[in-house]
């Protein structure tokens, strides 16, 4: 029974290591460091501003720079000299070294510690509204290099395949939308700027501006888009679109500027 117990004490704690395996320990962090059938040696401490901890029998140890399977490996390997064939767990059970550096004008910038293992989609989640953020243009920095650009799929579309765990360190960088937003002006009730989004339309943009006034020329509404460095302008019936020409309920562009005009009569 005793021999069995202890297979799965040493299976689950091995399994723990492993998890953590990519986290590299820092300064600040706590860690729980047990010596299987020594207890005198085991303890919860915190890793010092200089990077080491003290162990009993052993003195200063370096644990800053190593993940915990690292500083496991190294543990076993000095308590040689005291406990026959030690077996060596080492936790992170509270996190200060993990953090993230998020900077443009698409969210709000600064350092976010994370207190344990985080996914991209999940990171993204806790930052509040994106609606200003042009997440395409967005992009991943992982040891002075660009790793992953365009979080759209991800973060809009739901393409779990595009989810990465984050690392320490990492960096964010996270634009605003405001070439891309959408202007309407003219007879509608609250003329405004919108973020644009995949698949807006001519309709959407309307009632987002609370739908027209008793003024306006419904079916001459202005779009004026910028394409090859060109602008075009294109009129469109939203009045037929209301009455049930869906054909004219066209797609927005990025930038576009709609005039809603009025009429005179």
């Amino acid at each position: 029974m005793k021999k069995i117990i202890f297979l799965l004490l040493f299976f689950i704690l091995t399994a723990e290591c492993a998890f953590a395996k990519d986290y590299v320990i820092g300064g600040g962090d706590t860690l729980q460091i047990s010596v299987w059938g020594n207890p005198e040696l085991s303890l919860g401490i915190t890793v010092r501003p200089d990077g080491k901890i003290s162990i009993p029998a052993l003195g200063e140890v370096t644990a800053a720079g190593l993940t915990p399977t690292e500083l496991k490996n190294i543990l076993e390997k000095e308590l040689t000299n005291i406990v026959q064939k030690p077996i060596v767990t080492v936790i992170v059970t509270g996190i200060t070294n993990y953090q993230i550096l998020v900077f443009g004008n698409g969210a709000s910038p600064g350092i976010h510690t994370l207190r344990k293992e985080t996914t991209l989609l999940k990171f993204l989640s806790q930052l509040g509204s994106l609606l200003g953020a042009d997440l395409e243009r967005a992009y991943l920095i992982r040891n002075k290099q660009k790793i992953k650009t365009g979080f759209q799929a991800l973060f809009i579309k739901g393409d779990l395949e595009q989810d990465i765990t984050l690392e320490p360190d990492d960096i964010l960088f996270i634009p605003d939308n405001y070439e891309k937003r959408i202007k309407i002006v003219g007879a509608v009730k609250n003329p405004t700027t919108i973020s644009y989004r995949e698949g807006l339309t001519i309709l959407d943009v309307i009632l987002s501006a609370g739908g027209f006034t008793e003024f306006a020329k419904k079916n001459d509404v202005l779009i004026i888009r910028t394409e090859g460095g060109k602008e075009i302008h294109r009129s469109v019936k939203v009045k037929a679109l209301m009455d049930g020409e869906l054909s004219e309920n066209i797609k927005i562009m990025p930038g576009d500027f709609i005039i809603a005009r009025e009429s005179f009569f």
